[in-house]
C-alpha cells in the first residue's frame, strides 16, 4: 500500500541474551504478518509481543534456556505513534523540548 511505516524496538535481555536476541530476530516479522497490520496495528502489536513469547518459551523449553527479555517497540504508521512495551523498559517522546509521558513501566509493585 502506500502508507509510510517504521518500526522501532529495543529488548533488555535478563539472565542472559537469548531472549533479547530472539526477540529482535522475530518480533518485527510477527508483526509484519499479522492480519491487522494494516486496519489495527495496536492489535498487530499487542498479538505480536503475546506471539513471539509463546515462540520463545517454546525454544527455552526444548534447548534448556533461562533467559528472559523486557522490551519497547513504536510502530509509526503515517502520522500516528502506536507504543507496546513489556517489563520496565521505557520510550520517551520530546515534543517542542518537552518530556511527553507515553507509558508506564512494568514493575513488580504495580497490579
Amino acid at each position: 500500500d502506500d502508507i509510510d511505516r517504521a518500526y522501532f524496538a529495543v529488548f533488555d535481555g535478563h539472565g542472559g541474551v537469548d531472549a533479547a536476541n530472539y526477540s529482535a530476530t522475530h518480533l518485527h516479522v510477527n508483526v509484519g504478518l499479522h492480519k491487522e497490520i494494516v486496519k489495527n496495528p495496536a492489535e498487530a502489536l499487542k498479538c505480536s509481543f503475546q506471539k513471539t513469547d509463546e515462540m520463545f518459551l517454546f525454544k527455552a523449553k526444548r534447548e534448556k534456556l533461562r533467559s528472559g527479555t523486557t522490551g519497547v517497540s513504536a510502530l509509526i504508521v503515517g502520522n500516528k505513534l502506536h507504543i507496546a512495551w513489556l517489563g520496565d523498559s521505557q520510550v520517551m517522546l520530546v515534543q517542542h523540548g518537552k518530556a511527553v509521558t507515553l507509558m508506564e513501566p512494568h514493575k513488580p509493585e504495580r497490579e
